[in-house]
């Protein structure tokens, strides 16, 4: 990548889709120019992917990725999505088909809260692709005051 390409961003959340470290760490490494794919898992339940109903959780990933891409394109970035398999590594090769990306930022939960962790999936991705892949831990929404 020259000096006068855009930076293309890989951006993987499921929950955390929405969180503010999330976004400021796409901000920075965008550094205000950067195109960015968001994937947004379809995460399911086993019970529901055995019995192949997907509906719900294809809602819920729709959903958190509007509002992400609707956060980032406020802040000026040339943002788009796509929910994606429920298999976050799927995802990212899926992805990676139509959208050549520079380098892959991951978004988690909390190693306590966190499936992918426990799945290894960062590990797994940073062996698996000859990207940069950027670890971003997400943490628990800021509590809203409640007026008296």
């Amino acid at each position: 990548m020259n000096g006068t390409e855009t930076k293309r961003i890989l951006v993987v959340a499921n929950e955390t889709a929405e969180g503010a470290q999330l976004h400021e760490t796409v901000l920075a490494r965008g550094n205000g120019s950067a195109e960015v794919h968001v994937v947004s898992p379809a995460l399911n339940s086993r019970l529901r992917h055995w019995i192949s109903d997907v509906d719900q959780a294809r809602h819920a990933a729709e959903d958190r990725l509007a509002r992400c891409l609707g956060r980032l394109r406020e802040a000026g970035l040339d943002a788009r999505g796509s929910v994606g398999d429920s298999d976050p590594l799927q995802a990212i090769a899926d992805a990676l088909h139509f959208f050549p990306a520079d380098e892959i930022v991951v978004a988690t939960h909390p190693e306590e809260r966190s499936n992918w962790l426990e799945r290894d999936l960062v590990q797994r991705a940073r062996s698996r692709y000859a990207l940069p892949v950027l670890h971003v831990v997400v943490g628990p929404p800021e509590p809203v005051p409640v007026a008296a």
